[in-house]
């Protein structure tokens, strides 16, 4: 059983762009029910789940969890090496990383992510150090990617940019609710002339008045209630699985884990508690500007 889970998965690699973890568990998983011969029907009753989750974990539409796969590899008398080479599919169905570099070969990097936007409901996004896309201007945006994607023809730049404005029109969406948190570092981060920044800080100034935006600043002042150590944005939904999705200088991670994703919505919550907000938070910004066109 062994060989055969290597021989398969060789064979998904082979098949032309490489499946993510989901496919792979979805794949795996409707392999070995198909080689027991049990059906759907028969194996959701044995496993206490019902059929129609069988389709949706077999398509790769739902990851099941562990006690899950457990039971369906129990129950159709999988080898221990089998179950725990299951069990690494979970882990790495939960938690995808995926390399610039891959991302940039497939083509725009802003249509994957936007793909993840257009399915929740509500997006939480934390910075701390530059200005949420949703929020960049059109030459902030530019000057951004091309720092982060120097290897980018001019061709790809352009698509890239003009991708990143098309995504902000979700904003004006009134059925989805966007948070941001900004530190002030990311604030005052300048990728260019001051003009540049100073459009940038009105183009916030603007957006945080639509009713289904809120607009968090954090002082370098505020006491901490704990680290700023990365950015990160959590996407959550109505009826469906919520997830993380990170960015490093080298891959994209997305996080699905319900203990992880609730490690993040607790570190949004302590986040939170240093943000100004309302008025607050349009005085401190004004200070800000005010700053920059003095300095």
């Amino acid at each position: 059983m062994a060989g055969g889970f290597r021989s398969f998965m060789d064979t998904l690699d082979g098949l032309g762009s490489s499946p993510t973890g989901r496919e792979r568990l979805a794949a795996e998983l409707r392999r070995l029910r198909g080689l027991a011969g049990v059906s759907g029907r028969d194996l959701a009753q044995r496993v206490g789940i019902s059929q129609s989750k069988v389709s949706r974990i077999e398509s790769g539409a739902v990851i099941p969890s562990l006690p899950e796969v457990t039971a369906w590899g129990k129950e159709l008398g999988v080898s221990v090496e089998t179950q725990a080479q299951l069990a690494a599919l979970i882990e790495a169905a939960y938690n995808e990383v995926h390399p610039w570099g891959s991302a940039l070969q497939r083509g725009n990097l802003q249509e994957s992510v936007q793909d993840q936007e257009s399915t929740a409901t509500r997006i939480a996004v934390f910075q701390p150090s530059v200005v949420p896309g949703l929020l960049q201007t059109a030459e902030y945006a530019r000057r951004v990617i091309g720092m982060f994607h120097r290897d980018y023809a001019r061709s790809d730049q352009a698509a890239e940019i003009s991708s990143r404005l098309h995504r902000q029109l979700a904003l004006y969406d009134t059925d989805r609710h966007f948070d941001f948190l900004i530190t002030e570092a990311a604030l005052r981060w300048r990728p260019g002339p001051v003009q540049v920044l100073l459009a940038q800080l009105d183009r916030i100034m603007s957006i945080r008045t639509l009713d289904n935006v809120t607009v968090g600043l954090i002082p370098l002042s505020a006491e901490a209630t704990t680290l700023t150590s990365h950015g990160f944005v959590l996407y959550e939904g109505d009826g469906q699985e919520s997830w993380v999705t990170v960015e490093t200088i080298h891959a994209d991670m997305k996080v699905a884990a319900p203990d992880h994703v609730g490690i993040y919505r607790s570190r949004w919550g302590l986040l939170r508690e240093m943000a100004l907000y309302g008025d607050e938070a349009r005085e401190f910004l004004s200070r800000i500007v005010a700053g920059l066109r003095t300095g």
